[in-house]
């Protein structure tokens, strides 16, 4: 899935030359382009609604999405940035839904239904998104390079500096930026094409040595997965940064180069026009210029941006300008493997990517393995969502990005 961006405060060296800025451009020559903004005009409505209106609410097993909501309960109960509310306001609705019976599923949905409040969200009153799906990829790596293991996922390098443009100017709100400081100046980092030539190569930044350029980029995409490795063992690796450039979906480009069918482009069929294609390949993939920095886990994951565990179909990417982590979220859209269906369920929003951009937009984590592979690789549904806010808070206390309103 996408990418998963972090923002971290700039550091002070570089405040001063961010308060340089007249827009986000200013930094950025013409040969070297910055990250996109937000849509124009881009703004997360929040309407009042009754369970009700939620689609399939009744169908669904609402008492699975508890675990992933009580992961979150952690957080929030101890978060200090008020976003989504204060501890207080979690206090009462996660005590209830901690000390269910498991498995309870008529006290499950009574104690969502006392607790949490649904808002309908929309997109400035356009309550339809793009909904897409990841999954936790396995690979075949080493921890030295040799042999065929000769592409590297990197860690995240010192030197990039991931900075939200609206903790410096209200009029940049939901703009974000990244690169390194050089002579006082924030400069675009390398891209894809320059770090692939070799812009990192001797820094001491491989994490691993993967056996598949293919392989390494969708993993890219994805932001997790696990490394089997040949002296033995595995390591899960998760996104850990970006180098902010956009991301650029290359399946679009391809069906417009004639290199795919505009209607059949999907993962697995991206995937095997690059298997089939080597010699195009590699120019191909350096279509798309984003490109991710990783760090190993342990214990239990792969961990959202939240720094969750996230739970197969019931885990959530949401575009964190707009949405915070932490929020029950009521999904209903065109069910991925039968478009006359509808996929309605209880999801928890606990991660981020880079592709997924604007106030109604998502990603369904469906786990690990084959079937989640291809789970994730054929959705792309249209639909939308209902956050779930604890009664004690109102849209007005969302603050994760450009404010919402009702």
């Amino acid at each position: 899935m996408p990418c998963r961006p972090l923002f971290a405060r700039a550091a002070r060296g570089v405040a001063g030359a961010l308060l340089l800025l007249t827009t986000a451009c200013s930094l950025f020559t013409s040969e070297e382009a910055p990250p996109p903004a937000p849509a124009p005009g881009a703004k997360l409505v929040l309407q009042p609604a009754a369970y009700a209106d939620l689609p399939g609410w009744q169908a669904d097993r609402v008492v699975e999405a508890v675990p992933a909501i009580l992961r979150s309960c952690d957080k929030m109960l101890r978060q200090t940035s008020g976003v989504a509310g204060k501890p207080q306001d979690w206090n009462a609705p996660c005590s209830a839904l901690k000390n269910l019976p498991p498995g309870n599923e008529a006290m499950a949905r009574a104690a969502l239904e006392r607790w949490f409040q649904p808002w309908r969200a929309t997109d400035n009153g356009n309550p339809e998104g793009l909904f897409t799906g990841y999954y936790e990829a396995e690979l075949r790596g080493s921890r030295t390079r040799h042999g065929r293991y000769t592409v590297p996922l990197y860690r995240r390098p010192p030197d990039l500096v991931m900075v939200d443009l609206g903790e410096f100017r209200d009029s940049l709100k939901g703009q974000r930026i990244a690169g390194r400081v050089t002579d006082g100046k924030l400069k675009p980092y390398e891209d894809r094409r320059r770090i692939d030539a070799g812009a990192l190569t001797g820094k001491g930044l491989e994490l691993v040595w993967l056996d598949d350029a293919i392989d390494a980029f969708f993993l890219h995409i994805q932001g997790s997965g696990r490394v089997v490795l040949e002296e033995g063992g595995e390591v899960r690796v998760a996104y850990d940064g970006q180098n902010g450039w956009p991301y650029v979906a290359i399946g679009r480009q391809m069906a417009a180069d004639g290199k795919l069918d505009r209607d059949a482009v999907t993962m697995q069929s991206i995937r095997a026009w690059l298997a089939a294609n080597p010699a195009q390949a590699q120019a191909t993939m350096e279509g798309n210029p984003s490109y991710v920095f990783f760090r190993a886990l342990e214990g239990d994951g792969p961990l959202g941006a939240q720094g969750v565990a996230l739970i197969p179909g019931r885990s959530l990417a949401v575009d964190h300008t707009y949405v915070p982590y932490g929020l029950p979220v009521w999904l209903d859209v065109t069910d991925p493997e039968d478009g006359d269906k509808r996929l309605s369920r209880l999801m928890v929003a606990q991660d981020t990517g880079g592709a997924i951009q604007g106030p109604v937009r998502g990603d369904v984590f469906w786990g690990h393995g084959r079937e989640a592979e291809s789970r994730a690789g054929v959705m792309k549904s249209r639909g939308g969502y209902w956050l779930l806010l604890p009664r004690t808070v109102t849209p007005a206390n969302i603050a994760a990005g450009p404010g919402p309103s009702s």
